[in-house]
């Protein structure tokens, strides 16, 4: 579940170790080039936490933050 916090779509996800997370992240950056919405994103270790917020339209929540997290979520639930 993503939570909302300071006008962002924020999620944490955690897997067994970098090259997984690393792996995760470059498959979430080829879907964001194709949908043309990008993340705010960073990796320590074995996580990853995503920001997900419309610059164009203020840095608030839109329709292409949700359809970014819910293929996100696909993603993940396949990993």
């Amino acid at each position: 579940m993503w939570d909302i916090v300071n006008g962002e779509l924020t999620k944490e996800f955690t897997f067994s170790n970098f090259i997984e997370a690393f792996a995760f992240m470059t498959k979430v950056a080829i879907i964001a080039e194709k949908l043309n919405h990008h993340p705010t994103w960073s990796n320590t270790w074995n996580k990853v936490n995503i920001r997900l917020s419309t610059h164009d339209a203020g840095h608030t929540i839109t329709e292409k933050d949700h359809m970014l997290a819910k293929e996100i979520d696909a993603l993940s639930a396949s990993v």
